[in-house]
């Protein structure tokens, strides 16, 4: 009894502690971020958020035939007890550019990055027309039911990577491309 009292001191001791920078969420890291950083209002979207926060630029400029569906999607999915969680959405051209930039850096090429990272000029996110979506459980949910939605994962090789085709309603999910490469859109 002894021991269990004190280690409950002790956690109760660290919940009252402040964060460490390390420790701190992305969304106090995005509100954080120095003046010119490219944060949040470039389409940086903090842990936790759902295709029903309005107020995250990620999300809110989502194209509002993909967010509508994402929102019924959602709305049904709940019944489930699966909530949608949104990794990223929306993202300024800007902040696009960085994540290729940094995407070239991780895998070492041009080439290789483009397997997983589209130009700010190609990609589906900067026109608001893509989704990433988060969860295990959304992402095999929606790999289930989001042709009902019109809601259809692109790319093999993104699982959580959802785009709005509205034929699939009435004709299922196109054939997926192996990655962003395969894609004709990607060769502008």
């Amino acid at each position: 009894m002894v021991l269990i009292a004190a280690i409950a001191a002790v956690i109760g001791h660290q919940s009252l502690a402040p964060l460490s920078p390390s420790a701190a969420s992305p969304s106090e890291i995005l509100r954080d971020t120095p003046s010119g950083a490219l944060g949040e209002a470039d389409g940086a979207v903090p842990d936790g958020a759902t295709v029903l926060d309005d107020q995250i630029p990620g999300v809110a400029n989502l194209d509002p035939n993909l967010l509508g569906a994402l929102r019924q999607a959602a709305t049904d999915a709940a019944e489930d007890g699966v909530e949608f969680y949104v990794n990223s959405g929306w993202r300024s051209p800007q902040y696009q550019a960085q994540l290729l930039q940094e995407a070239v850096a991780e895998y070492g090429s041009e080439e290789e990055a483009a397997r997983w990272v589209a130009t700010a000029k190609t990609s589906a996110h900067v026109s608001g027309y893509a989704v990433d979506i988060g969860s295990f459980d959304a992402i095999a949910w929606l790999a289930e039911y989001g042709a009902e939605y019109g809601l259809c994962q692109i790319y093999s090789n993104e699982s959580w990577h959802y785009e709005l085709r509205p034929d699939a309603i009435d004709h299922g999910c196109p054939p997926m491309y192996a990655d962003p490469t395969q894609d004709p859109r990607m060769q502008q």
